[in-house]
C-alpha cells in the first residue's frame, strides 16, 4: 500500500505540525520515551485495537510499579491497574494488584481508530506533555465483582483478575451504570464498612492487621489526547497530528487490612 500523498502546501504544514506522529493506515502500537515527574525516564506503551475499540496504555513508575491503563470506547468504562511492588521482608506477597474502574467522558482520549494510525518518528527522543494537567481525586466507595464484571466490560476480567477483592469505583459511575442497564449485582456499596467506628486511615493504623482506608496516587505522564487539525487549499482542515496531556489521579479506597496498603503508611 503506498502512503497517501498531500498537496504541497498541505505536506509543509504536516511535516512541522506533526513532529511527533505521522498518520498511516497500518501499525497498532507506539513505543514513547516519557520523562517522569521526579526526571527519570520511562517508555510507554500504547497499543490500540479499532475492531473491539480500545486503547492500553502500560509503563514502569520510578518505584518499580507497573501501571496499566485501559479505555474501553465501547462500553465507556476506564479501567486504571497498578501492580506495586510487595516488601517480602514485612511479610508481603511479591507485589500488590490495585484496579481502579470509572466512566470514561467523551473526549478523555483519542479514539481507537485514530490511535492504530500513529506511529512514532523519533523514537529517541524524550517526551512530556504539552498540557499537564492536576490531580483527580477519587472516593471509591463501590466494590465490583470480578466473576461477574463482564456486565460492565468485558476486559475487567483480563486486566483486573490479580486484584481479587481490591477492584473499585464509585458510587456516581455506579448509579450512572445501572441508569444505562448494567447488572446491579456486580456492585457493593461499602457504606458500612466506611463508617464503621474507629476506621482510620491506613497511615495512622499501628496495626497492620486492622481495616482501614488506602490512598494510592499514580500519574499518567502522557498520552494522545486530542487531534490536531491542519487547513491545506481544500474546504476541510485534514488530520496531522495529536495533543498531548499528563493527568493525575488519587484514589481513596478501603482496605482490609493495613498490611495490604503499606505504602501509604508514610504519607
Amino acid at each position: 500500500m503506498y502512503p497517501r500523498v498531500l498537496p504541497a502546501a498541505s505536506l509543509r504544514a504536516s511535516l512541522v505540525v506533526a513532529a511527533l506522529l505521522c498518520w498511516m493506515s497500518a501499525g497498532s502500537e507506539l513505543r514513547v520515551l516519557v520523562r517522569l515527574n521526579d526526571g527519570q525516564i520511562t517508555q510507554e506503551v500504547l497499543e490500540a485495537d479499532s475492531e473491539r475499540d480500545i486503547i492500553t496504555l502500560e509503563f514502569k513508575q520510578a518505584d518499580g510499579a507497573l501501571i496499566t491503563f485501559l479505555a474501553d470506547f465501547k462500553r465507556h468504562v476506564k479501567i486504571l491497574r497498578a501492580l506495586v511492588l510487595g516488601e517480602p521482608e514485612r511479610g508481603q506477597t511479591q507485589y500488590q494488584a490495585l484496579c481502579f474502574i470509572t466512566r470514561l467522558e467523551h473526549g478523555e482520549i483519542i479514539p481507537s481508530e485514530a490511535m492504530v494510525r500513529l506511529r512514532q518518528k523519533n523514537p529517541h527522543v524524550v517526551r512530556t506533555a504539552e498540557e499537564k494537567n492536576g490531580i483527580e481525586r477519587m472516593n471509591l466507595n463501590v466494590a465490583v465483582n470480578l466473576t461477574l464484571s463482564w456486565h460492565l466490560s468485558s476486559h475487567i476480567r483480563n486486566v483486573c483478575q490479580d486484584a481479587r477483592d481490591i477492584i473499585y469505583t464509585r458510587e456516581q459511575d455506579m448509579k450512572h451504570w445501572l441508569e444505562k442497564g448494567v447488572e446491579g449485582s456486580i456492585f457493593e456499596v461499602l457504606s458500612q464498612r466506611l463508617e464503621a467506628p474507629g476506621l482510620q486511615g491506613c497511615s495512622s493504623t499501628a496495626d497492620q492487621w486492622q481495616p482501614c482506608l488506602c490512598s494510592y496516587t499514580l500519574r499518567l505522564e502522557w498520552y494522545p489526547c486530542m487531534l490536531k487539525f491542519c487547513r491545506g487549499h481544500g474546504p476541510s482542515p485534514y488530520k496531522c497530528g495529536i495533543k498531548s496531556c499528563s493527568k493525575g489521579y488519587r484514589f481513596d479506597f478501603y482496605m482490609p487490612h493495613k498490611q495490604l496498603c503499606m505504602w501509604d503508611e508514610d504519607s
